[in-house]
């Protein structure tokens, strides 16, 4: 596959999706498909056949379109030859296999207005958000590279290949004030200038795709929904960093996500975006897939090492780290699916552009996985800075059934619950910090005036026991006692030194 090839794949793809005068994307992510997405879907190719739409409707699947609580959900982008061929984007919630039939033949072959379930087109859950790591959705069918190379797939690696050096993409991915976002923030231009001087003829790029923290299902979304922006962005650390060799870590509890990134390895290999003489160059890149056993543990990079190697996922003291001694004793790369994702567009768009989007130290979007008692439920991406009011009440349409806000929890087990004091907290690294909470991979669990705030936290502390790797006495046997403690004030038996005791 030459530049060329590359470029001739999208023109023809571009032309194939300007013949149809509507795109009918049906959300396949996995909450939609246990909600009978896969029924609408037909449906929907079923009545275009009959009304006689087939060459002007296409149908295909997509990713999470965000709004996951009013699943299978749909969006119909069609052009509107009065105005230059713009495209107007509508959607509709709850698509049954009925209601798909009666928006074809109605609103598609007649031009009647949607039916019931149709969202204004500036429903704030959608116009409030940035996408950048998202920005697929409802454009892309996850399970076709052609589709996702037309939608901008693998053209950043073909300029990190044809147009810099590795030095200059370790230095544009540093200029962008990207940060990991897995948990900590650490910034992956330095680990890949480490990893990058790190001695030794071979080197290894980890996307650690575990995510256990409850609450948490971004990087699933990511996985099943772009697939291949993860493998681009895995590809273009390969190249910057001198590896040859990918592993993506996705536990096993995420099949479908599973399914589509085995479907997009092979696809890419056989395109020859992965694998030997990637886009007809000497660079070399392979990836292949490790499934956990869903040990939370094993999103610890010296556990997910030692679960890659086909050993017990445990933790090891360190040094030595990752970046100089890593997978089978080589130099490692080690970050998120959502890090990965960010790497094609700052490499297509500067480093300056992504740093623009944000704060003065937290650079860029973040997707989030909004949770609880919330009226809209969902995946959202906004930018850094952000309040915790506009996410709760201006995205997530506030709280259900007329309640108060009591807290947020962000930061998984690890993380805090941020009280409703704290609404125009702005949502970056160093905020969350300040007031005893943490960004996380992105969980954020809206909880409403009638949580137990006590019973909360006996929860995260059961996770947290049961977890456990065993190896650290305060640990080991601490959680064991904070858990019995917090059970014994849940059941209404708590006494005054508990507090200090806790």
């Amino acid at each position: 596959m030459t530049g060329d090839e590359l470029r001739g794949i999208v023109a023809a793809e571009r032309a194939r999706r300007e013949a149809s005068e509507h795109r009918v994307a049906v959300c396949c992510a996995a909450g939609c498909l246990a909600l009978g997405a896969e029924a609408a879907r037909g449906a929907f190719g079923r009545a275009a056949a009959a009304a006689g739409l087939s060459g002007k409707v296409e149908v295909h699947g997509t990713g999470c379109l965000g709004l996951c609580h009013a699943g299978p959900m749909a969006e119909i982008r069609s052009r509107d030859p009065g105005a230059g061929g713009s495209v107007r984007v509508r959607r509709v919630e709850r698509v049954t296999p009925e209601r798909a039939g009666r928006i074809v033949e109605g609103h598609l072959a007649r031009g009647e207005p949607l039916p019931e379930g149709a969202l204004a087109e500036d429903h704030p859950f959608f116009a409030r958000q940035v996408r950048v790591v998202t920005a697929g959705s409802g454009e892309i069918d996850p399970e076709r590279i052609e589709s996702c190379v037309g939608g901008g797939a693998y053209a950043a690696l073909l300029r990190a290949l044809a147009e810099m050096t590795p030095q200059e993409v370790v230095a544009e991915v540093s200029r962008s004030g990207l940060r990991g976002r897995g948990g900590a923030g650490y910034p992956p231009g330095l680990k890949w200038a480490t990893v990058a001087k790190a001695p030794g003829p071979r080197k290894v790029v980890v996307c650690n795709a575990d995510e256990g923290d409850p609450g948490a299902f971004m990087d699933r979304r990511v996985l099943e929904g772009d697939p291949h922006r993860v493998l681009e962005g895995m590809a273009i650390a390969g190249w910057a960093v001198g590896a040859d060799r990918g592993y993506v870590y996705v536990r096993g509890e995420h099949p479908l996500a599973i399914e589509r990134l085995r479907r997009a390895i092979q696809q890419a290999e056989r395109l020859g975006v992965l694998g030997s003489r990637v886009l007809d160059t000497g660079f070399d890149f392979r990836i292949d897939l490790r499934i956990g056993a869903g040990a939370y543990v094993c999103g610890e990079e010296t556990a997910l090492i030692a679960s890659i190697e086909g050993g017990r996922g445990t933790p090891h003291p360190r040094p030595p780290y990752p970046a100089a001694s890593g997978v089978w004793g080589l130099p490692t790369l080690i970050n998120n699916g959502e890090t990965f994702a960010n790497v094609p567009a700052i490499v297509t768009r500067g480093g300056g552009w992504f740093a623009g989007i944000g704060t003065e130290r937290s650079k860029g979007t973040k997707v989030f996985a909004l949770a609880g008692d919330v009226v809209h439920c969902g995946i959202v991406e906004v930018p850094m800075g952000v309040t915790l009011r506009e996410i709760v009440f201006g995205i997530g349409g506030g709280i259900r059934d007329g309640r108060r806000l009591k807290a947020a929890q962000t930061g998984g087990p690890s993380g805090g619950c941020i009280p409703a004091s704290h609404l125009d907290l702005p949502i970056d690294y160093e905020s969350l910090l300040s007031v005893g909470s943490m960004m996380g991979s992105g969980g954020l669990v809206v909880m409403d005036d009638a949580t137990c705030m006590v019973d909360v936290a006996r929860f995260f502390m059961e996770f947290c026991r049961d977890e456990s790797c065993g190896k650290c006495v305060p640990c080991r046997a601490g959680t064991v006692q904070m858990h019995d403690i917090l059970e014994r004030i849940v059941r209404g038996e708590g006494v005054p030194d508990d507090v200090p005791r806790l």
